[in-house]
């Protein structure tokens, strides 16, 4: 009975395993594929910042290989992501009685391509934006690594959901 009870559990986890291809926790679902390559996405805004080119590719080679059981490899593999960032923008939010932003919004706006080889039907190529507010009476330089890293999370999010997740 101990046994049973042992082998049950142990398909149990087996089965919900993410190297299985069943079933990942993510809800990440990759098909046949078992390599991704994730090219560098070189800053083309006006504005830039020196940073985010480097923060944002390592936040998505980070998030697609911890939470899918694809092997990163540098090119050709058999799903592809690639693209650019295209604008970098800081806008005034809340305007005061005074005529002054009480609130700034840092915007960043990324082009990607997505190719799946093993199933076209996933392809894409498509714009992602999102931001982070600031208070108005600070210095971008002085929040801005802090503004990046939380807007750069929620665009990796929303390249992995599209990519892998179906949403």
């Amino acid at each position: 009975m101990k046994n049973q009870k042992f082998y049950i559990v142990f398909v149990f986890f087996l089965l919900l395993s993410p190297a299985c291809g069943i079933y990942s926790f993510s809800g990440a679902q990759i098909g046949t594929a078992t390599t991704l390559s994730i090219q560098y996405f070189p800053n083309k805004a006006p504005l830039t910042a020196p940073q985010l080119s480097q923060v944002f590719t390592e936040k998505l080679k980070s998030k697609f290989v911890r939470e899918s059981s694809l092997r990163l490899i540098e090119k050709e593999g058999d799903m592809q992501i690639s693209g650019y960032i295209s604008s970098y923008e800081v806008t005034p939010l809340a305007v005061q009685s005074n005529i002054t932003a009480a609130q700034n919004r840092l915007t960043i706006t990324i082009q990607v391509k997505f190719v799946n080889l093993t199933d076209e039907k996933y392809n894409f190529d498509e714009v992602f934006s999102n931001f982070a507010d600031f208070n108005a009476n600070v210095n971008l330089s002085s929040v801005e690594s802090a503004l990046i890293e939380e807007i750069c999370d929620k665009v990796v999010q929303e390249v992995f959901n599209k990519a892998l997740i179906n949403w």
